[in-house]
């Protein structure tokens, strides 16, 4: 217990220069001031991740996970959001991409270097060069398919309109329902014969209190962490627009990788305890489930944010180059749904995965300066995603009939007890 709390006194610690700087109206150089708000929302980020992974003694574990999904990346909504509204409040002004590029990179992140990072720590951990998902896991298999399919919607009309908003955060609230329904403990074969029932990192801690100390614990561990985020939120979107600006660095590219970077790193860490403690599909899961209602519920709150800041009804704009991020987050998104059907991540496809970030990743920054080419680059690498989540698709039919089924009406398949072969 001693440890928790001094892990806990870390992370509070770490926010403080945050608070005296923005309470203070001390003014640092904007590489520096972003540096310190970064480091404010990190420590955030770890006290939501402690507080909502130590609720998995008390509710459906699944559930427990999206929940921890939507807690964890808080920051990221918070950064988003603050974007969107400013760009209600200045039409035509440069933070409409702004927040259009904080969305894609964080979704694309996680896809394309979160998912691998789990495999290929499982394989160095274990020697196995596969993580194998459970038969409840086709309700994350299925809802992300299906928020991935709508995401087409939206790149022909080139808007996110507020009937967007109802329909993605209605597929975030089916979803969570499904996940409500799944029972309080599951774990494959694998997992089961490792002593799974415990905790891992800090929140392990927690469950040696009464149940009543833990609820009060988890909930200041919240409440902390939001004021952390709604106090950084602000300088730290703006401190990185300036820095940007000092090091003749893409706002744009900073926005979408930086900002991101700051709200995955806490569950990042807490998945590689997960793998660690020998739970790589519980890893697997909660990265799963964050890409879902990132992809559902951030998406879609993004025009009701815009038109607050606009002060009336209206859609989410996107230009030339945000159609074709969304394009080519969509079609990396319909990809990794290909990659899931047989209810396991291959080492093979974790390489994939990784590879195929890392061009797109590379090409933006050597064509930052290039919108043309940009937007040609990002046309081409989404057409590519396409065709192999398109031959995937056909390869593995039956799987996605079954997991469509058994995920979205919880309908059992043929095979619900194991994945296929």
């Amino acid at each position: 217990m001693k440890k928790f709390f001094l892990y806990v006194a870390l992370a509070i610690a770490a926010t403080l220069p945050g608070f005296y700087i923005r309470f203070t109206g001390t003014h640092l150089a904007p590489v520096f001031e972003a540096a310190v708000f970064f480091v404010a929302i990190l420590g955030a980020g770890f006290l939501l991740s402690w507080g909502a992974e130590a609720a998995e003694e008390h509710v459906s574990q699944g559930l427990v996970i999206g929940v921890l999904a939507l807690l964890t990346v808080l920051p990221e909504y918070a950064v988003d959001l603050y974007y969107a509204y400013q760009a209600g409040l200045h039409p035509g002004s440069a933070y409409a991409g702004f927040a259009a590029a904080n969305m894609t990179g964080a979704n694309r992140l996680l896809i394309g270097a979160g998912w691998p990072l789990i495999v290929g720590l499982h394989w160095w951990h274990s020697g196995k060069k596969t993580v194998v998902l459970n038969a409840d896991n086709a309700a994350e298999i299925a809802y992300l398919a299906l928020a991935s399919l709508y995401s087409f919607v939206i790149v022909w009309r080139g808007r996110i309109g507020l009937v967007d908003c109802v329909v993605l955060v209605g597929i975030f609230a089916a979803y969570l329902w499904r996940l409500s329904q799944l029972p309080k403990t599951d774990h494959n074969a694998e997992e089961a014969a490792e002593d799974d029932d415990d905790e891992v990192g800090p929140a392990a801690a927690l469950v040696v209190l009464p149940v009543r100390h833990q609820w009060l614990i988890m909930g200041l561990l919240t409440a902390v962490a939001v004021a952390v985020i709604v106090m950084a939120a602000e300088p730290f979107a703006e401190s990185l627009l300036a820095a940007g600006r000092d090091l003749g660095v893409s706002q744009f590219l900073l926005v979408q990788w930086v900002a991101p970077f700051a709200s995955e790193v806490p569950e990042v860490v807490l998945v590689v305890l997960f793998v660690l403690n020998n739970r790589p599909t519980a890893a697997l899961g909660a990265l799963v489930s964050d890409k879902i209602n990132q992809w559902t519920l951030l998406v879609g709150m993004i025009p009701v944010v815009y038109a607050f800041g606009a002060g009336h009804l209206t859609g989410f704009p996107l230009d030339a180059r945000q159609q074709e991020e969304f394009f080519l987050t969509a079609a990396q998104s319909l990809f990794a749904v290909a990659l899931l059907l047989r209810l396991r991540l291959s080492l093979a496809s974790a390489i994939t995965l990784l590879a195929l970030f890392v061009v797109q990743f590379s090409l933006a920054f050597v064509f930052q300066h290039d919108e043309a080419r940009t937007i040609q680059v990002l046309t081409y690498m989404a057409w590519l995603y396409l065709a192999l989540a398109g031959g995937l698709f056909i390869w593995n039919r039956q799987e996605l009939r079954q997991y469509l089924r058994q995920g979205l009406l919880a309908r059992p398949g043929p095979a619900e007890s194991e994945p296929p072969a």
